[in-house]
């Protein structure tokens, strides 16, 4: 009489090598911080109307992104990458600068 062989260490095997790949799959795939370290605005645009605006951030260079970013955050909720080397960008910028000044 042939002994049926036991196939859970084989399946425990199984189970531990696909979790052993996808594991080092994900480690070669980055970290989810890697994401986040990138420029935010691909395109821009060179200046929307000051009432439109609810509040505006600017991001300096750094290891993120090699280029400043200027985000303007609309009233409608919707946001807005801003060229900062636009004229009018700038004025906003002076301007919200010389307010947060005052206060």
């Amino acid at each position: 009489m042939a002994r049926a062989a036991n196939p859970a260490p084989r399946l425990l095997g199984a189970a531990m090598l696909l979790l052993l790949l996808v594991a080092a799959g994900r480690r070669a795939a980055g970290a989810p911080v890697v994401n986040e370290l990138r420029c935010q605005c691909l395109q821009t645009v060179q200046g929307i109307h000051l009432k439109n605006m609810q509040s505006v951030k600017v991001t300096p260079p750094g290891p993120h992104c090699g280029q400043t970013e200027v985000i303007a955050t609309l009233k409608t909720g919707q946001e807005v990458c801003l060229n900062p080397a636009a004229p009018m960008v700038k004025k906003i910028i002076d301007k919200m600068l010389n307010q947060a000044s005052a206060n």
